[in-house]
Order: structure tokens, then C-alpha cells, then sequence
């Protein structure tokens, strides 16, 4: 698999919703140019994890953070991180498309302009390039200055990915990114993160199993005990998890989700 450069480290991490603890003492790194899955049962607040990569969580005012998430080397919780920045180096993808009620074209356009100002020209060559890479650009070409929300679901996503992909982040998060897709809308979505690898790092809360094996290179699997709060379990390489994993819990989950 080559050298692995951690592009986040987490160390120590508790996550608090209001004074109720529901992440505890989560320590792992997600290493650079790689897919990393974030799995476990309904209710172990996976997304709320992984918000809490991109200081996302603290949107909800009551959610608070302890510990260290290490950002090439900075933690990403201390106060003089510009949150702006942050959003943009470490994007996000939600499951339910939130595109604007603009064009498909402005949808794009609108997290660059707000980054900086780029002449007429160098702003249409960004918009193309970031649908190319979410390999919409045949499907939208014509309908670039057309309302977004006309689009098939799985093109709405799509397009959410090539709106995060066009302030050029470093990693990207993705929260359930197939729920309520179809089989074929899925596979493009899935097609897609894999052809990501190359050019940054990503990470992706999903339920099912068998994506979790074609798509990711290594995965965390998530647990919460009777007092509702979430450990990490178990992390390794996909392929041992999915063949030797340790603990019986992880085990237990991913054989009952494969059937």
C-alpha cells in the first residue's frame, strides 16, 4: 500500500450534546489519497463524527468537542483556525442534496466566488472543470444555465460533489451520499469516490456493506453501549475487517449487514 501520511489524526476525542457524552475517547488516523468508511449501527451518531472533523458540529451550539483532530499537523480546535478556511480544505457532502435554488451553473460558482473573485473566463474554465470531475459535464452542459433542482436526484448529488470539489479541498467528507439513490444513480456516486483517490482524501459514513468493500481502503466501525455513548471499536484496513476482524461486535455487524 505504499507509505502512509495521516492527513488527520485524532487523538482523545470526545464529542458532548449538551452534557450528555456521546462519543468517547476516539483515537485514529485517516491517512491521505485514501477512502476510509465510517460504519456501525443506526443511533452511534457516525455523522456527528464526522462533523466533528471539519468543526461542522459545532453548528449545533450545544455540541462540544474535547480532545485533538490534527490537520496535517494542526488542530483544527484552536481558536485562531479560520473556520472559512477549514470548510473549504475540509469539504462536506450531506445525504439529502441541499443544492441552491439557482442555475446549475451558479450552484458551483457561488463557494468559489465566495473564496475570491476570479475573472469570466477563469470562472467558467473552475465550474467545468469540478462537473467534469464529478463526471456530470455530459449531462449538464446544456442545462448549465437551467434551475439545479430540475436534475435527478443522482445529479443533484453529483453536482453537490463537483460544488464541494471546486474550492479544491484536501479532504472530503461524505455523509451517506447514496441514500434514496437508486442501484445505477449509486454506482456513479460510487465510481466517483473512487476516481477521487488520486487528487485528495476522503471520508464516508455509509450502512452498506458491500459498498463499504468495493470503495474504501480501510474502515472504523462504531459502537454505543446501553448509556448511548459511542467508541470506536475497531480500525484497520477494509480487508481485515471485513475478513479477521478482532472484536466479535464488528464481526457480528458486518456479517448481519451483508446478507
Amino acid at each position: 500500500m505504499g507509505k502512509l501520511i495521516p492527513a488527520i489524526k485524532i487523538k482523545n476525542l470526545n464529542l458532548f450534546d449538551g452534557t450528555q457524552k456521546i462519543i468517547e475517547g476516539v483515537s485514529m488516523d485517516i491517512y491521505q489519497n485514501k477512502v476510509t468508511a465510517i460504519i456501525g449501527s443506526s443511533g452511534c451518531v457516525k455523522s456527528s463524527f464526522l462533523k466533528s472533523l471539519n468543526r461542522m458540529s459545532e453548528l449545533k451550539t450545544e455540541v462540544r468537542v474535547e480532545g485533538k483532530v490534527e490537520f496535517f499537523g494542526q488542530n483544527i480546535y484552536e481558536r485562531r483556525v479560520n473556520l472559512n478556511r477549514l470548510h473549504r480544505q475540509i469539504s462536506m457532502v450531506f445525504p439529502k442534496q441541499n443544492l441552491f435554488p439557482m442555475s446549475v451553473y451558479d450552484n458551483i460558482a457561488y463557494g468559489v466566488k465566495l473564496v475570491r473573485w476570479h475573472p469570466k473566463v477563469e470562472l467558467d474554465e473552475i465550474v467545468e472543470s469540478a462537473i467534469k470531475t464529478a463526471e456530470l459535464w455530459d449531462e449538464v452542459k446544456n442545462k448549465l444555465h437551467k434551475s439545479a433542482l430540475e436534475l435527478s436526484d443522482g445529479q443533484q448529488q453529483r453536482l453537490c460533489i463537483a460544488r464541494a470539489l471546486a474550492v479544491k479541498p484536501r479532504i472530503l467528507l461524505v455523509d451517506e451520499p447514496c441514500s434514496g439513490l437508486d442501484a445505477t444513480a449509486s454506482m456513479k456516486i460510487e465510481n466517483l469516490i473512487q476516481s477521487l483517490r488520486p487528487e485528495l482524501t476522503v471520508v464516508i459514513v455509509t450502512d452498506n456493506m458491500q459498498q463499504v468493500s468495493r470503495i474504501s481502503d480501510f474502515t472504523a466501525f462504531f459502537n454505543s453501549n446501553e448509556h448511548c455513548v459511542t467508541k470506536l471499536v475497531e480500525f484497520g484496513t477494509t480487508h481485515k475487517i471485513f475478513t479477521s476482524a478482532i472484536d466479535f461486535r464488528t464481526r457480528a455487524y458486518i456479517l448481519g449487514h451483508l446478507k
